[in-house]
């Protein structure tokens, strides 16, 4: 038996009839709401579906955590060793099956006989070069000469769109191709990036789906040959937003959280902090101090407008989070409101850094990184002047990020407030459940596979 497993990020329930690709699949087989993990982000959600588990045992509580041996707030790490269960993937390689995983998360070591993931290349002299990296080592080197180097900037930043998606179908056009493997999971990121920037039903949106419904259907198409099985899943759904909440800036008014003054602007100090929040979309997690006043902490959070909840305790056992990498309390926000790491209450003040792309440095998930400043005048000529400056051998920011996140006009991370908002699974084959949760995905999969030997 063949199986494709495709992550389509973002497609709602209420999506589906824009996918005319997907038409012949659900004809034959079954379509479920899907009920994501709290948060309902990428990491989380791909953690769920690998290992059956919520967070509480994989560890994954979101796209980036607080690291306490280091104390550091580290996202969009990729080791699989992060995850601290079992994989459907290690599971299938032990029933003798072959896998290909590209661009799922968590795909550094993932046991996968071949594996690509977006990498760069950064050499000393402070480029950022376009790669991927591969299992086994020559594939990505293969890949990249056959298809061209990885779009990486078309990835994420204010020129992501549909190049990224298309070279990921290209790759796994090849996979089948060139590998044919027993299971071969895709990752495709199309429609979170216009959705994030113009809302889901916007007519960006709208296009978005038409764009990812083409890809869909090549990919469809290059595995038919094979007879493949197909399931498609969503991680979360998109919902409209306009305000973004400023739970760091709240916590150092207050004195709770400190910063270090640096010659490149204010840095978030976490060894001196009473309290600060590690901001991931629609949930962040509040890191406390021994001599924190947690009591006074959740008062003034609660009060804050955009926040619906704070949890603590077994309230974050009870939402899943009962993990040591979770934060000691848990802010959920208001429908129509996300969490923005900023601290600062100056701008002159900001870290160099939040004026760029920079997912690994910033604290906090970023969206407003996918639009260029709406206050540079001539935009081009900036970008222009700076990618020359680069390419002289000099050390440039490319500072064209705005630092008011204001523009942002769709998120995730909470849980739907309606089950056609949320994510979906398609499958290929009859399904008598009209839900699933996240967690159920590992097992139908295996249970797929076990009937199919």
């Amino acid at each position: 038996m063949k199986l494709v497993i495709a992550i389509t990020v973002g497609m709602r329930h209420k999506d589906l009839p824009h996918f005319s690709s997907l038409a012949s699949i659900i004809e034959q087989g079954s379509v479920s709401f899907l009920t994501p993990p709290l948060p309902a982000v990428t990491c989380a959600a791909q953690a769920a579906f690998l290992t059956g588990k919520d967070a509480s045992a994989h560890g994954i509580v979101g796209n980036g955590w607080f690291h306490r041996d280091t104390r550091e707030v580290r996202f969009w790490l990729q080791p699989r060793d992060l995850i601290e269960s079992p994989t459907f993937i290690e599971q299938l390689r032990q029933q003798g099956l072959t896998v290909a995983n590209l661009f799922w998360w968590f795909n550094m070591g993932s046991g996968a006989d071949w594996s690509l993931t977006p990498r760069p290349e950064y050499p000393a002299d402070g480029r950022k070069i376009p790669s991927v990296y591969g299992e086994p080592p020559e594939l990505p080197v293969e890949m990249q000469k056959e298809l061209g180097r990885f779009p990486l900037f078309d990835f994420w930043g204010p020129r992501a769109g549909i190049p990224s998606t298309r070279w990921i179908v290209d790759s796994a056009i090849s996979m089948i191709e060139q590998k044919d493997p027993d299971v071969l999971m895709v990752y495709l990121p199309h429609l979170d990036y216009d959705d994030q920037r113009y809302g889901a039903d916007s007519p960006q949106g709208q296009r978005s789906r038409q764009q990812l419904d083409v890809e869909l259907n090549r990919l469809v198409e290059a595995s038919r040959s094979r007879g493949a099985d197909w399931m498609v899943l969503s991680e979360y759904g998109v919902e409209d937003v306009t305000r973004p909440v400023f739970p760091n800036r709240l916590l150092a008014r207050s004195g709770d959280l400190q910063v270090q003054s640096t010659g490149h602007g204010d840095l978030l100090d976490v060894h001196r902090s009473r309290a600060f929040a590690v901001c991931d979309h629609q949930l962040a997690h509040v890191h406390l101090s021994a001599d924190a006043n947690a009591t006074a902490v959740i008062d003034r959070l609660q009060r804050l407008e955009g926040v619906d909840r704070v949890l603590s305790g077994d309230q974050r056992t009870a939402v899943g989070l009962g993990h040591s990498r979770a934060g000691d309390l848990i802010l959920l926000a208001q429908p129509g409101c996300w969490f923005a790491y900023p601290w600062w209450q100056d701008e002159a003040l900001a870290p160099d850094f939040a004026r760029t792309v920079d997912i690994h440095r910033k604290p906090g998930y970023d969206p407003a990184e996918l639009f260029v400043d709406p206050a540079l005048r001539w935009p081009a000529l900036k970008i222009g002047w700076r990618l020359l400056q680069k390419k002289l051998g000099m050390r440039a920011l490319l500072d064209v990020i705005s630092t008011d996140p204001s523009m942002v006009r769709g998120s995730h991370g909470r849980l739907p407030s309606r089950p056609e908002l949320g994510p979906v699974m398609v499958r290929s084959w009859p399904s008598r459940e009209p839900s699933i949760d996240a967690k159920d995905v590992h097992d139908e999969i295996l249970e797929l596979l076990r009937e199919g030997e």
